[in-house]
């Protein structure tokens, strides 16, 4: 079939706004399919901000029953002189006390410088920093009894926690049975444990 030039002239107009349609159209369905992929992913960052609130809101909510749970233990800990600043005058005046309820003989001692304890186990105390002050006691003894005194005696005092490292017993060698005299020497190393916290960076 030929068109005349004619019949073009009354089909351009048509074919123009035909086109114009086409183009519109595809320009649409683009623009919706942009808006589409954009709601999607500002639907799927929403989701991701409202699952790290909720992941947030959860991890509080354990810190908040941690806390709950563990707070009064750690504040004992405090009291008790494990946490914090070595109390070199308690564990002194601990040891007159037990001298004079027990009428034990002379008590000597010394206190070396507080220096990081790293015991031959493995133990994991995070952000803390264990330190230990070595105490050497000097104990003249009626008998070995005296010795288990004074130890069961500073640990019923629940001050700071201590280990004994290691004990030496000697004799005198006192020979002068009519007078009450110490018979045995005692030479003890004690490790008085406390745990630093962690130092605050202030920004």
């Amino acid at each position: 079939m030929n068109l005349s030039k004619q019949d073009w002239n009354k089909l351009r107009y048509p074919i123009i706004f035909f086109g114009i349609a086409l183009i519109s159209a595809a320009l649409v369905v683009g623009y919706a399919e942009k808006r589409r992929d954009e709601q999607q992913q500002a639907m799927l960052q929403q989701e991701s901000q409202l699952n790290q609130a909720r992941q947030r809101y959860q991890a509080s909510g354990q810190e908040k029953e941690i806390i709950t749970r563990y707070l009064p233990l750690y504040q004992r800990l405090i009291q008790d002189g494990f946490i914090g600043e070595e109390r070199r005058l308690e564990w002194v005046d601990g040891l007159r006390t037990i001298h004079q309820q027990h009428k034990l003989f002379g008590i000597n001692y010394t206190i070396e410088t507080q220096q990081e304890y790293k015991p031959s186990f493995a133990l994991d105390v995070g952000p803390f920093s264990l330190q230990r002050s070595i105490m050497k006691l000097e104990l003249a003894m009626l008998h070995e009894g005296d010795l288990i005194t004074l130890i069961d005696a500073l640990d019923a005092q629940q001050t700071t926690p201590f280990i004994v490292r290691e004990c030496e017993i000697t004799r005198t060698g006192a020979t002068n049975t009519s007078t009450l005299g110490p018979n045995l020497r005692a030479n003890c190393e004690l490790d008085w444990l406390t745990i630093r916290e962690p130092q605050v960076v202030k920004p």
